[in-house]
């Protein structure tokens, strides 16, 4: 990793660390998920309770990752900060807030869902390259029906991006920027 992508990834290292210290001093413990024997995360920590939840927390991940099969389906590379971003730290969604409004930072759970969020990449760079759009990718939904967060893959900034739509309302001129203003939206 270069100075740039190291600097992103301690960005995302510190928002997630943000979300569990925001966790614990509401809750008193980590967040709980329902547990899916089919959907096992490294996350995961501790035993199943009674409710069939379990404790987790975002972890850094040890698998090697990548999007070479993904530019190869697409034909094109895809910008640094997504695979920064995707490729760093296995999590549950994060919810989040930031002045334009609330959001969910999409993080992949386990290998298994990275493979997955693969394969919604290339449908997603599909859509736009149909629609004669320029390429974006996604990395955060909304708290309004149908509006992602967006990175446009040529520029690396980000973008409000109603779905099948081009981008429209910038945001931040790079991911590490828009990180860098969002606070922990979490509640019990």
């Amino acid at each position: 990793m270069n100075t740039a992508q190291q600097s992103l990834s301690k960005s995302i290292e510190q928002l997630l660390q943000q979300f569990i210290n925001t966790v614990k001093q509401t809750s008193g413990d980590l967040p709980l998920v329902e547990q899916d024997q089919q959907w096992l995360s490294p996350c995961e920590c501790g035993d199943v309770n009674t409710d069939g939840l379990i404790a987790w927390q975002p972890c850094a991940i040890d698998d090697e990752l990548g999007f070479a099969n993904v530019e190869k389906a697409i034909g094109f590379t895809i910008h640094d900060d997504i695979k920064v971003f995707f490729t760093s730290f296995y999590s549950d969604v994060i919810p989040a807030k930031c002045e334009h409004g609330e959001l969910e930072l999409l993080f992949t759970w386990s290998k298994d869902d990275f493979e997955r969020l693969q394969q919604n990449i290339i449908g997603h760079i599909l859509m736009k390259q149909r629609l004669k759009q320029e390429p974006t990718l996604f990395f955060a939904v909304t708290d309004e029906d149908d509006m992602n967060l967006v990175i446009k893959n040529d520029t690396g900034e980000v973008w409000v991006e109603p779905v099948g739509c081009e981008p429209k309302t910038l945001v931040a001129k790079n991911l590490q920027e828009f990180l860098s203003t969002l606070s922990i939206n979490y509640s019990v």
